[in-house]
């Protein structure tokens, strides 16, 4: 969308770039070295920030929504993306690793209770690492809210969000034999998974540029071609985990477990025009925490970096920063 007079755009209401004060590898098992960092307060609130993908990995500009008098802010990149090493490897690596490993990093910082910052992916990451040890969490801060049931898969690689972008769904799907478009994510995962490196990259580069296509609600449809190093990474990791229905019990489990975490306070920041993960999932959390803030951002879509996105969060955190004695983190 353009920016009119008067408006301000999504990096004026973040914070001047934080530089980390601590960086570093943590061996978490399994042959996984995973990617660690904190800036900020180091007496601050603690925050752990999930990232999406699976296999997004972290970036800078996660740090700038929070107050770095007041937080301390902790990232890292979940296994196998971004810095974390062995890259793009699947092996040992599921929801119930991911969630064993902020234990480890939770622990391994000395932290008793932290908030839970994430969006998308890191939403699902959040809500279920919450159900698993609810003990841990002070509050939840979750964006573009995803419950890895089949339904979402089926909107958006069963094409339902290709009805709005029929051109971006053409590009995507076309790319697989008529008789395999059935199941998009099988189809892919057969040559995501391949013996042909060459192939992995096209079949990655053509998975990632159909999500990144849809992201924002300014969106044209035409996104760039995300470096092969990049592309293999998110799109093995996205599709392993998709294949295998997150790892979870039964379609549905975070719907089935919110009683474990309805007295955990929670803010949902959601775009109204999120073609990625669309905002019923999001009014579902929200009926199951009487304490629930959710707060529908009329003219945004999924990204983060959308301006009314960026500035509802960046609010929330600056409201939560200052009832850091009320809270108990």
């Amino acid at each position: 969308m353009n920016k009119t007079a008067g408006q301000k755009s999504a990096s004026e209401y973040l914070y001047p770039a934080i530089h980390p004060f601590d960086q570093r590898m943590m061996d978490v098992g399994d042959g996984h070295q995973v990617y660690v960092e904190q800036c900020g307060a180091p007496d601050g609130i603690p925050v752990i920030i999930l990232h999406g993908g699976p296999g997004g990995g972290c970036s800078p500009a996660m740090r700038r929504f929070f107050d770095p008098a007041i937080y301390r802010v902790i990232l890292f990149d979940q296994r196998g993306c971004g810095r974390s090493t062995p890259h793009a490897a699947i092996e040992h690596n599921t929801t119930w690793d991911l969630v064993a490993d902020i234990e480890r990093i939770r622990t391994a910082l000395g932290i008793e209770r932290w908030f839970v910052f994430g969006g998308s992916w890191g939403a699902t990451l959040a809500l279920i690492y919450a159900q698993t040890h609810p003990e841990r969490v002070g509050h939840l801060i979750l964006r573009g809210v995803f419950l890895m049931m089949q339904r979402e898969l089926d909107w958006f690689y069963g094409g339902g969000a290709g009805a709005f972008w029929p051109d971006q769904w053409n590009a995507f799907a076309s790319l697989i034999p008529a008789d395999e478009q059935n199941d998009m994510i099988a189809a892919y995962h057969k040559r995501l998974f391949s013996d042909d490196p060459a192939a992995q990259v096209k079949y990655a580069q053509a998975w990632s540029r159909w999500e990144n296509a849809l992201a924002s609600i300014g969106a044209n449809g035409v996104s760039g071609v995300p470096s092969a190093e990049y592309a293999r990474a998110f799109a093995r990791l996205e599709n392993h985990y998709f294949f295998n229905g997150g790892f979870l019990e039964t379609d549905g489990q975070i719907l089935r477990d919110m009683p474990k975490i309805s007295h955990i306070p929670t803010a949902i920041v959601q775009g109204r025009y999120d073609m990625i993960t669309p905002p019923r999932a999001a009014y579902e959390i929200a009926d199951s925490i009487s304490t629930c803030e959710l707060v529908m951002v009329r003219d945004a879509g999924h990204a983060l970096s959308e301006t009314g996105i960026t500035r509802e969060l960046v609010r929330i955190m600056d409201r939560l920063g200052h009832s850091r004695a009320r809270l108990g983190v």
